[in-house]
């Protein structure tokens, strides 16, 4: 199972999201393309109702402890109620390029 699949898979056990998305990033950075190192996730889950936008992250880091300790070097987080997502008009900021990408 890639890396990838894996995020996916404990993400959806831990938080019944009623949206995940989990993006492959890594090309976007020094990674190169096929690597598994930078992720971006936009999740909406019922779970987050009266956490604040860093509980949340720091739950989704001890949901992704083991991927984050081997190659996993990065996750841009957009966690979000389902009354959130609406007023974002279910869309998640875009990601930019690292700053060593492409020198």
């Amino acid at each position: 199972m890639s890396v990838q699949q894996t995020i996916i898979q404990k993400l959806t056990e831990q938080f019944t999201p009623s949206m995940l998305q989990v993006e492959n990033e890594s090309h976007r950075h020094s990674s190169g393309r096929g690597a598994e190192s930078h992720f971006k996730v936009t999740i909406v889950s019922a779970e987050f109702e009266q956490m604040r936008t860093l509980a949340r992250h720091r739950n989704v880091y001890q949901c992704l402890a083991d991927e984050l300790a081997n190659g996993v070097h990065a996750l841009a987080l957009h966690t979000y109620t389902q009354q959130e997502w609406l007023e974002q008009d279910e869309v998640a900021p875009k990601s930019t390029n690292c700053v060593g990408h492409g020198h």
